[in-house]
């Protein structure tokens, strides 16, 4: 049975494409490179130039060795903020907002008759690409529009670290009816320093509390009995 079956609507067989490309890159994955190759110049709904990044990616995920290629995407995708794939992660932080969004979405997928697998996130951006390759052209594009900003976030963390995998972000942008352009890439902080612990009465701060390496200020409040105390030393005289 074939990877992809034939499907009358624009663009789903490049989205079904793009959410294996941005999974993890395993023997079962890199199995089906050619397949994808093939319905992305068949499909043919991204332009020339965008094709061509994507053909360079394939061949990079064809040409490596399975290795390095799966640690690489691991250190890419897994251990850093800027290039996550959990989208709400980068809007939503890990703020109390990230769970009822996490609920909204699972809603929508299930009203759609998509129902998540076990250990499944319904952010996870090859999760989302699936439910979108599902929908009608018009409200595909709504929804691949609504994300955009994110998707540029991550495609200039990827172009900056020189990532092949930019190209399927790009393309995103690009069907999307998008543009990239530049943003800041706040630098992802190093895992020893996420999980650095305060030393011992070194400042008062926590993680989330305070930025790394800020002075933490300390008040002084006196109560009244004191402050009556130093009153009266002072008039009699007497230094407190």
């Amino acid at each position: 049975m074939k990877l992809f079956e034939n499907n009358p609507i624009p663009a789903s067989q490049t989205l079904k494409v793009f959410a294996r490309l941005l999974s993890y890159p395993d023997a079962q994955l890199r199995a089906h490179l050619d397949e994808m190759q093939q319905v992305l110049h068949a499909e043919a709904t991204l332009s020339v130039n965008r094709r061509g990044e994507l053909d360079a990616l394939i061949g990079a995920l064809k040409r490596g060795n399975p290795l390095e290629t799966e640690s690489t995407y691991v250190e890419l995708f897994d251990r850093g903020h800027a290039t996550s794939l959990h989208l709400f992660e980068h809007v939503h932080g890990d703020s109390r907002d990230r769970g009822p969004a996490m609920i909204d979405l699972t809603q929508t997928y299930e009203k759609a008759g998509l129902y998540l697998a076990p250990g499944e996130l319904p952010d996870y951006l090859p999760v989302v690409l699936e439910f979108v390759s599902t929908q009608p052209p018009r409200e595909a594009r709504a929804f691949l529009s609504e994300m955009a900003h994110i998707f540029n976030a991550i495609f200039n963390a990827l172009q900056q670290r020189s990532s092949a995998h930019a190209s399927v972000l790009g393309a995103l942008l690009e069907l999307s009816g998008e543009k990239a352009h530049a943003v800041k890439v706040v630098p992802d902080e190093t895992i020893d320093a996420s999980w650095e612990e305060p030393v011992v009465f070194d400042g008062c701060s926590i993680k989330g509390q305070a930025k790394p390496g800020q002075v933490q200020p300390i008040h002084f409040v006196r109560n009244e009995t004191a402050r009556s105390n130093a009153n009266a030393a002072a008039h009699a005289g007497v230094t407190p």
